[in-house]
């Protein structure tokens, strides 16, 4: 076996599973799970009809490069929603994946040199599959605490010369999960000019920046910011982008990575010999989604409203605010986060997910203690439920 899956942590979600045995959760009280990131909305039907239309497709085998067609049509949307002004090559420039999970795993695999002590920064608390990947890459993660006096996001500023020597590979999650954080342009900048400094790669997790809450101010992109910069040959930078939020299709497993021509010249490589090509019928329905804007600001007004509904419910009587995007509550605990969260399912049979299960600890402590991630994925009358229900548990507690 492979000695380093050893170090792989428990899955936040086992963790939960954990926590929650011998509770006795209400039986009067239906179940309502906040705890999980998998969208509710009903996908598209035009997106579900463009698999069925396709099956005729399973006759061939599908290349890992994907149809041109496809790569065109996530260069159009990449330009147009980020202004890169044609600077973004459908042939040498894009790959589709089989959702953004799989890539960002399978993009430390590829990337890493293990012979030079590599060393892969990343947020703090995280989405798990960017440790996992250090771990099985042969690198070791450097964490990054994001604190509601960092503005949820890493101080980039505090990074020490010795680890961006160190450093091949700077994960960045915006808008953050699970905090909503957007790292702005000016930062972006910075990074792009350290990363060519001390000649490692960003892999920006994107995934969230199709849900925000002011149509004037979609979130800004690594590469938006890399042409703004003037590094129009998207050097260093790496994107990941996923139907699975922007068009409520998880189940479709559809996504892509777009950048830096050289490192996707050795990531297709990479891919070839892994077998990840995606299915034409999949191929077609992502055409068809990465084609149509209506369904997405659909889908932000939903989230718009049920923020607006819970907020209202939730914020008399706990540290909570609207984040800047995504769809997550990254909300303060009267108590700790883990009786808490294993009170209020016992007590009012609603799950969330304590922070700390998030996020890992460092000397400066854990940044998730003390705060729970609310998911506002399921229909608006549940969140709210779920809002009145946990709001009576935090007066029962003082």
């Amino acid at each position: 076996m492979n000695p380093d899956l050893a170090r792989l942590h428990p899955y936040p979600f086992e963790k939960l599973a954990e926590l929650q045995q011998g509770c006795t959760p209400p039986k009067a009280l239906a179940h309502i799970s906040l705890s999980i990131g998998e969208p509710k909305h009903p996908t598209p039907g035009f997106i579900t009809e463009a698999v069925i239309s396709h099956l005729h497709g399973l006759s061939v085998y599908p290349t890992t490069a994907g149809s041109i067609e496809l790569r065109h049509t996530i260069a159009n949307w990449l330009d147009q929603r980020f202004q890169l002004a044609g600077h973004i090559d459908p042939v040498s420039q894009i790959l589709p994946v089989n959702g953004t999970r799989e890539a960002l795993f399978a993009f430390a695999q590829a990337i890493i040199d293990r012979r030079k002590d590599p060393l892969i920064v990343m947020p703090n608390p995280f989405y798990q599959i960017y440790e996992g990947a250090a771990f099985l890459a042969g690198a070791e993660p450097y964490l990054l605490n994001c604190t509601e006096e960092t503005g949820f996001v890493p101080d980039f500023d505090e990074v020490p010369p010795s680890v961006w020597s160190r450093c091949q590979l700077l994960y960045l999650c915006s808008p953050g999960n699970p905090t909503g954080a957007i790292v702005d342009a000016e930062t972006l900048t910075k990074l792009i000019q350290l990363a060519h400094e001390y000649d490692f790669i960003i892999a920006a997790d994107e995934c969230y920046s199709e849900i925000y809450f002011d149509e004037a101010l979609p979130p800004v992109g690594l590469l938006q910011a890399a042409v703004a910069a003037g590094y129009t040959d998207l050097s260093r930078c790496v994107v990941f982008h996923s139907l699975s939020k922007r068009s409520n299709a998880p189940g479709l497993r559809s996504g892509f990575v777009a950048g830096d021509a050289n490192v996707m010249k050795s990531f297709l490589r990479y891919r070839t010999y892994h077998g990840c090509a995606m299915p034409p019928s999949t191929q077609s329905a992502s055409i068809s989604a990465w084609s149509d804007e209506a369904h997405v600001a659909h889908n932000r007004q939903l989230y718009r409203e049920k923020f607006d509904a819970v907020l209202e419910i939730l914020s008399p009587v706990m540290n909570v605010t609207q984040p800047e995007a995504s769809f997550y509550l990254w909300a303060e605990t009267p108590i700790a986060d883990t009786d808490f969260a294993r009170g209020l399912f016992d007590q009012y049979n609603v799950t969330v997910l304590p922070g700390r299960f998030l996020a890992r600890d460092t000397k400066q402590g854990n940044p998730g203690v003390n705060r729970i991630r609310m998911a506002l994925v399921a229909p608006q009358d549940e969140c709210v439920e779920a809002a009145m229900r946990i709001r009576d548990y935090i007066e029962t507690l003082s």
